[in-house]
């Protein structure tokens, strides 16, 4: 193969030829799911009596709301990362509402039309993968129905080029939910899940991906992976990333804090400052991801910046990883939660800790990385 060839291979979009498209999707893990608190807002807002009965209980509920607010009419949005709970969580008469709204939305007809508008944000479209060449395979994923940040996504797809062109891997990107199927993913030493916010994957997709990662495959989460406020699969925030978003500063939202190496036997430590200070949106987690069996590989100081959410609430986790691995049945998973600030992933320490947990991931299904 030409030098040419090969790195057209390596920039390929997987997703530009689907395999197969446009037949509607059913299967999504919501599908026929009656309504309640915890659904996502944006199923509520989608349904033809969702907005009347939330506005039965409290007529300023949905006040300025859109069914993909923050998105426009498609996906993504931020409706698809909230829950109707979630507009409770900031009013004061939020428990009172619970009862009354809960009951309103679990008598809402979920009928088939219903289903397939919930559903329409999820694909089924297996994607014309470039044919493997012999080199390591990394799959990066990018199918986002939440939080869309361009600059991260942007900033990291081409900082895992560039990793990927300096370590002779071949590296194939896509944004279709139809390469999680067992046929696919076989040929890849790792799955690189690029700021991916939002539910992804139908239940089928769950399925061969989950099993991808029990039976030896590698994950690689990257900031916004990990970042959701609301998840809608608990497997993939308790025990794949292994502790769920609680909020990141806005007081303000970038601060500069020092990044303490703390893993010494993987080797993502190689080539990366025992210490070193970064200005990055540092998220704050519901409980400390070593208390499940995940590794620390670096940890934040929380006395170098203000841990204050948006709403004035303390975000503070007192020992704070922010990056760390695991096991996950004969898988591993490594996941960063650096990489909102575009300017991070050509940081060279943030950009080594990346390349160094792929690495890392890579050797679960005993690929040995070029170095």
């Amino acid at each position: 193969m030409t030098a040419l060839r090969r790195l057209l291979a390596c920039v390929l979009l997987a997703a530009a030829s689907p395999a197969l498209a446009g037949e509607p999707v059913r299967d999504c893990p919501l599908a026929t799911a009656s309504l309640g608190i915890e659904s996502p807002l944006s199923d509520v807002l989608m349904h033809p009596q969702g907005r009347t009965a939330l506005e039965a209980v409290a007529s300023d509920l949905v006040s300025g709301f859109t069914r993909n607010f923050g998105g426009g009419d498609l996906p993504p949005g931020f409706a698809n990362i909230l829950s109707v709970g979630s507009l409770l969580e900031v009013r004061a008469d939020g428990e009172a509402l619970k009862g009354p709204l809960a009951a309103r939305l679990a008598a809402l007809p979920v009928d088939d039309a219903f289903t397939l508008a919930r559903c329409a944000r999820y694909d089924n479209d297996r994607p014309a993968l470039p044919p493997a060449d012999g080199r390591p395979q990394l799959l990066v994923f990018e199918k986002i129905n939440g939080f869309r940040d361009n600059p991260s996504v942007d900033a990291a797809r081409t900082r895992l080029t560039a990793i990927a062109k300096a370590r002779g891997w071949q590296i194939v990107f896509t944004d279709r939910g139809g390469v999680m199927n067992e046929t696919d993913l076989a040929r890849f030493a790792v799955v690189v899940w690029n700021n991916v916010s939002g539910d992804a994957l139908t239940v089928p997709q769950r399925a061969a991906f989950r099993a991808y990662i029990e039976q030896g495959g590698g994950f690689v989460g990257i900031h916004g992976s990990g970042g959701d406020p609301k998840w809608f699969w608990d497997w993939y925030a308790d025990t794949l990333i292994g502790a769920r978003f609680i909020g990141h500063p806005g007081r303000p939202q970038f601060q500069t804090a020092t990044v303490h190496m703390v893993d010494a036997r993987s080797g993502i430590g190689k080539g990366v400052a025992e210490a070193w200070p970064l200005l990055e949106e540092w998220y704050s987690f519901d409980r400390n991801p070593v208390d499940g069996g995940a590794v620390a590989v670096a940890t934040i100081d929380e006395k170098d910046y203000q841990q204050i959410g948006y709403r004035g609430e303390s975000l503070s986790m007192g020992y704070h990883p922010i990056a760390w691995r695991k096991a996950v049945g004969t898988g591993r998973a490594f996941y960063t939660a650096i990489g909102h600030r575009p300017e991070n992933y050509d940081a060279p320490q943030a950009a080594a800790l990346l390349a160094n947990g792929i690495v890392w991931a890579m050797e679960a299904k005993g690929t040995k990385p070029h170095d």
